[in-house]
């Protein structure tokens, strides 16, 4: 009797460095339904470079598009960190280049923290640790990071994706990546990943990059 072959499911893949990116995309994982592997990254030490280190080393293997998550405050911070965040961005343009598995840089700035707020209707730019602890009721910028639930408790509080996505003011963003998608056959290409450096230090985002593309398969969430 031949055995039965055993199907392998395509994932997305996320690379992140901070304890709330890993719980809020864990939260996406878990209660939107969708094929995400998280990939944490320890960023002591090496900085960026330890993303480059980290993505050289993972598979490509059963994966749909890898997500590279950092924040832009490092860059900003010291001009070494600026040369390292270059290194990465030209990494993803090789891949991307190469037409293999896409490579989508994401960069915020100042932090994820701040992606949080815009979550919410009434966040009006304020200092994110203010808002976190004032409108959200957490008793400590640290308690939101190791909150394992961080997603899930900013919806019950009324943020939402919606709110997220119109409130990103795409002059200031970092990184801006032209992606086309082909639903039926499910390939995501990224066609040019273009570099902003003079944003380092304006508040901006470009995550709504990984809605879009979601979007773009028919993946609701």
């Amino acid at each position: 009797m031949s055995r039965k072959e055993r199907s392998i499911k395509k994932v997305f893949k996320v690379f992140c460095e901070g304890d709330t990116e890993y719980n809020y995309f864990d939260n996406i994982r878990t209660t939107k339904n969708i094929s995400l592997a998280i990939r944490p990254v320890n960023m002591g030490g090496g900085g960026y470079a330890n993303f480059i280190s980290k993505l050289k080393c993972d598979s490509y293997s059963n994966c749909i598009a890898k997500f590279i998550v950092v924040d832009g405050d490092k860059a900003h911070a010291d001009s070494s960190e600026q040369k390292r965040l270059d290194e990465l961005i030209q990494y993803c343009r090789m891949q991307n280049n190469s037409k293999r598995i896409p490579h989508i840089l994401i960069v915020n700035f100042p932090d994820f923290e701040y992606v949080a707020c815009l979550h919410f209707e009434n966040y009006n730019g304020k200092n994110s640790e203010q808002f976190i602890t004032g409108e959200l009721k957490y008793k400590s910028i640290s308690d939101f990071k190791s909150d394992k639930k961080v997603l899930i408790n900013i919806e019950n509080k009324g943020g939402s994706f919606n709110s997220l996505l119109k409130a990103i003011n795409r002059n200031n963003v970092i990184v801006n990546n032209k992606i086309s998608v082909k639903k039926k056959i499910y390939e995501i290409t990224v066609d040019k990943t273009e570099y902003y450096s003079q944003n380092i230090g304006k508040k901006g985002t470009n995550i709504n990059d990984f809605f879009d593309v979601l979007d773009k398969l028919g993946i609701l969430i």
